[in-house]
């Protein structure tokens, strides 16, 4: 990629050259960053190499444990929140600081890979790249929260910040009921000035992540007047369940599919005289006959919008589509609003102009907004509304994340944290 010759071009063991000179403190902080490469990629493996699929607990609080150590030794006061209440392993969080601004940053603990994934260790590919399991998405990322903090604290400015980190652990498959998942989530949200998400985005370390879409579920139940499938069309007899979800199905392509960002999807659809649904597996059984019309009709998909006004609009599309029913027939529309959008916003830009101009000045370049529909939801979706700024995708970058495929660029950890660390500075340095 091209990212990747880019990077190795301005990078020797990380001692670049910066384009615009650094402060005296931000020299140091950068220096501060590069003698911690080698703990910080000793805690990488070790995080790497514990299984924490989110469904497995027992792994989610061993790195929880792990990053707990490490965030208490670097000077924090950390505490475990339990997940039984929404049925996960729980979240970890640390907390250091009493003046200055107030900066919640936030990674996760748990992985997609399961305790009986075939991935499962940390492998060495050559010099620069490295294979595992969360590798990036989102491990890296939190070694860099603790390694731009351990760096600012060398040089004596870490406590002109008031911080939070949360490391969830149930990003990947949220717990439920979600107020109950989301508690110290938005509690944190609420207290912060600012946050900060330290996910992959999009993997290219010249792109950071300043809005992202939501993530929703809808599902669409439609009745059709079973008869015999020669009587179809009549007045008295109707056009069948089939043919009214396709109609709806059709008609929402056609309203939705020119809004710029939003996006719906029918994932599942069943349609005959008799259906049997399990909603929580995603799967059913049908019974139809091709001269019987088809008295039933399930569509359930999922719908990504960038706002909350997106959301509303689209919501009100459907509904009236849905409610011009074809004659004999009838529909009802349901929705499960899962991850919120994290919408634009002028603090979000702001945040990216001082993260770009000191990425310049280290010498790796400007960075840009990456698109939105090139990153999904994700835990900083539940706070982006709560502060006056928000940025995400500035972890570890790699490729391959959610597969067996995911490998990480080891060039990108102490980039990625001499950018965080001098970012945070500087946002210290603004409330002087």
């Amino acid at each position: 990629m091209l990212y990747r010759c880019l990077v190795g071009a301005v990078l020797t063991l990380n001692l670049v050259v910066p384009a615009v000179a650094l402060d005296s403190t931000e020299v140091a902080i950068r220096d501060a960053v590069n003698r911690g490469q080698e703990d910080a990629l000793a805690l990488l493996e070790r995080a790497v190499n514990i299984n924490s699929g989110t469904m497995n607990v027992d792994g989610v609080r061993e790195v929880g444990r792990l990053f707990s150590q490490a965030f208490t030794d670097a000077g924090f006061a950390t505490r475990w929140a339990d997940g039984d209440s929404f049925g996960r392993g729980g979240h970890l969080i640390a907390e250091r600081g009493t003046r200055g601004p107030k900066v919640l940053l936030i990674g996760h603990l748990d992985t997609v890979f399961a305790k009986d994934s075939s991935f499962q260790r940390f492998t060495r590919i050559d010099e620069h790249h490295a294979a595992g399991p969360g590798i990036t998405d989102m491990k890296g990322g939190n070694v860099i929260i603790l390694q731009a903090a351990k760096a600012l604290a060398s040089v004596g400015v870490l406590d002109e910040l008031q911080l939070r980190v949360i490391l969830t652990g149930d990003e990947e498959s949220r717990g439920r009921p979600l107020e109950v998942a989301n508690k110290e989530l938005q509690a944190a949200a609420d207290w912060a000035d600012i946050a900060l998400g330290f996910e992959d985005g999009d993997g290219d370390p010249e792109t950071v992540v300043t809005a992202r879409r939501s993530s929703s579920e809808w599902s669409l139940t439609v009745q059709g007047k079973p008869a015999h499938s020669s009587q179809i069309f009549r007045d008295d007899i109707g056009f069948g369940a089939t043919l009214e979800a396709a109609r709806i199905l059709d008609a929402w392509r056609v309203a939705l599919s020119a809004i710029p960002n939003l996006t719906f999807n029918p994932g599942l659809l069943m349609a005959g005289t008799d259906i049997e649904h399990d909603d929580e597996n995603t799967r059913g059984s049908v019974f139809g006959k091709n001269n019987v019309i088809a008295q039933s009709a399930v569509v359930t998909g999922g719908m990504r919008a960038i706002s909350p006004q997106q959301i509303d609009r689209a919501e009100t599309l459907m509904r009236d589509i849905v409610a011009d029913s074809l004659a004999q027939t009838s529909a009802q529309l349901s929705f499960n609003h899962g991850y919120p959008p994290m919408a634009p916003s002028a603090g979000n830009d702001d945040l990216l102009k001082q993260y770009s101009a000191i990425s310049e000045e280290l010498g790796y370049g400007p960075v840009i907004a990456v698109d939105p529909r090139r990153a999904g939801a994700a835990d900083i979706s539940f706070v982006a509304s709560r502060v006056d700024g928000a940025l995400d995708g500035l972890g570890l970058m790699g490729e391959g994340g959610h597969t067996v495929d995911e490998v990480a660029d080891l060039r990108t950890l102490p980039q990625q944290t001499q950018r965080a660390a001098i970012l945070l500075y500087r946002i210290a340095l603004k409330s002087r």
